[in-house]
């Protein structure tokens, strides 16, 4: 059954973003995101416990942080530290860093230290004990009667998948291609059973954008930017693992028209570098179009497993695709419904 999110860019004023996470409450939103990347945006670290200040039911995280621009026990002790204040509210998407860190001039987290960071971080914000740095680590005030925090891994690569079959709760994919969905989600699976989880258990979290108007044309110029951003991991993806790898070409092919990305304009409308997108390539990894057509896509994505389609807000009319999906939507979809 297909629950709904919504990520809101920590722009200035902080308002804006706490204003939209409670709107996205009020049209039966479950979860509301934000983004980790403290040059670019605001400190979302500081404004996502006002949003829960302010919500009293929908789902906290971000959409994604990452182990490797804060020492990794300061996120596992504010996120549990959110789980106080929010009373059981928080979710965790995590990554190996893309703007949060290039951007400062770093590299992504290895895989090998970020899987070592996750699976530290997902026991100790959740009340239990860990070994780090040859010291026993536990944050004795978590609170036991709350539910644990669940962390859902984002990742296209095996090796990242690979981390999230064996440590996350679920997969992150950014994106809505059905086809490549499918693949990501069986990399995961196969290495969670590998590992002896069940891998059935192993949830799917898409994040897209999603702008609900007859004119697809303009839909698709205010998305364009989106596979322009999917294109940095794919890119990393070309140079670990070369052309002929295993991933497949409908997640490779395409960029190789791209010339340039500026982390300025990084998850913007009208970002230059995303001018090598075709509208063909929108289409597959948005969900674009008036009422139906968007509920056509999402009935496919529910069908080949998404547990949750998260709306990336950054195109123009949010308040207008907030209401359009919590009056005509949502309600469609069984798990809000019901």
């Amino acid at each position: 059954m297909l629950s709904f999110g919504v990520t809101v860019l920590p722009d200035p004023p902080y308002q804006r973003m706490i204003e939209l996470m409670k709107l996205a409450e009020q049209h039966g939103f479950e979860y509301a995101w934000t983004y980790d990347s403290h040059i670019l945006w605001e400190e979302s670290y500081a404004t996502l416990p006002l949003a829960a200040a302010q919500t009293s039911k929908i789902k906290l995280g971000h959409f994604v942080t990452n182990p490797g621009i804060r020492d990794a026990t300061i996120t596992a002790s504010w996120y549990a530290t959110m789980q106080d204040i929010s009373d059981g509210r928080m979710v965790m998407g995590i990554g190996r860093g893309d703007s949060s860190r290039r951007v400062v001039g770093l590299k992504p987290v290895r895989v090998a230290d970020f899987e070592q960071r996750c699976a530290m971080i997902k026991e100790l914000m959740n009340g239990r004990t860990v070994d780090w740095n040859e010291k026993e680590l536990e944050l004795k005030w978590v609170r036991e009667e709350l539910p644990d925090i669940p962390m859902w891994i984002a990742g296209y690569g095996p090796k990242a998948l690979a981390v999230a079959g064996r440590v996350g709760d679920g997969v992150i994919i950014q994106l809505a291609d059905p086809v490549i969905i499918q693949w990501i989600m069986d990399t995961a699976r196969r290495a969670a059973e590998e590992a002896g989880r069940d891998p059935s258990e192993l949830k799917c979290i898409v994040g897209a954008p999603s702008h609900i108007s007859d004119d697809i044309a303009d839909a698709r110029e205010q998305s364009r930017w989106f596979p322009a951003m999917v294109s940095n991991h794919v890119m990393d993806l070309i140079e670990r693992y070369g052309d002929d790898s295993e991933i497949p070409k409908d997640l490779t092919e395409f960029v190789k028209a791209r010339k340039f990305y500026d982390y300025k304009d990084h998850s913007r409308v009208g970002a230059a570098h995303g001018e090598f997108v075709t509208d063909e390539i929108v289409d597959r990894f948005c969900v674009l179009g008036n009422v139906a057509d968007a509920t056509k896509k999402l009935k496919k994505l529910e069908a080949v497993g998404v547990d949750q389609f998260n709306i990336y807000l950054m195109t123009h009319g949010q308040e207008e695709t907030l209401k359009a999906y919590g009056d005509e939507i949502i309600p469609q979809f069984s798990s809000v419904a019901a």
